[in-house]
């Protein structure tokens, strides 16, 4: 699999693209809360997905939670962003895998177009949007919005990051970043998230640059 910098993962095998937590519709949902953000958050989320279709040529898409922001926002999807992404649902094989976000109500809208499922497993992969603590299977997740922070000098400096776990056997689990362009971050080395990556061996924080990627220990069993 290969973790690109757009935060996505391109999965070869499937010809698969997969994003966590775009959280569409957030920008609206905060200005009907009284706080204006620029209402352009979807179309910037929804661009990055098709710049990422057209660099690797995925046919699928998997999205592992918290699609839209809240119960409704699907339905307040400005015409442009709805064309969008009704352009692509009907381009790729599409599945939307729900997240807290997406459960939050009795009466959310149903994602536009594609397939919608709680978690599903394709090749021996779990896809899900919350690490479930104690699975031994290999497993792709979201939800958290790991960011890893340093301090350069006197900089200090925050990445979207994957969080990779491996046990004693070599299997291995991922938290994706943040996709959504309104997205904030955990730092990737709670507690919560290593906490949910448990049984591992080792736990590493992996940010794609342009041409490397780059790895940062956060926690071994026997450092």
């Amino acid at each position: 699999m290969v973790l690109l910098p757009s935060n996505a993962i391109y999965w070869p095998r499937e010809n698969a693209l997969l994003v966590a937590d775009l959280h569409l519709e957030k920008g609206s949902f905060y200005a009907s809360h009284g706080q204006m953000l620029p209402p352009y958050d979807s179309r910037e989320t929804l661009s990055r997905v098709a710049d990422a279709l057209k660099q690797t040529g995925a046919r699928r898409v998997y999205t592992l939670g918290d699609n839209f922001h809240d119960a409704h926002g699907a339905e307040r999807l400005e015409a442009h962003a709805a064309g969008m992404l009704d352009a692509l649902v009907r381009a790729v094989d599409w599945v939307w895998v729900t997240g807290n976000h997406d459960h939050n109500s009795d009466t959310r809208a149903a994602a536009p177009g594609g397939t919608e499922l709680e978690e599903l497993e394709i090749a021996g992969m779990i896809l899900r949007h919350e690490a479930k603590r104690g699975e031994t299977r290999p497993e792709l997740s979201g939800h958290y919005h790991p960011k890893l922070r340093l301090k350069v000098r006197t900089r200090h400096i925050a990445r979207p990051c994957a969080v990779v776990s491996r046990d004693e056997a070599g299997s291995g689990r991922m938290i994706l970043p943040a996709f959504g362009a309104y997205t904030g971050g955990m730092d990737a080395g709670d507690p919560a998230i290593l906490d949910a990556l448990q049984p591992a061996a080792s736990i590493t924080a992996m940010v794609a640059a342009k041409t490397k990627l780059t790895r940062f220990p956060l926690w071994a069993a026997n450092p």
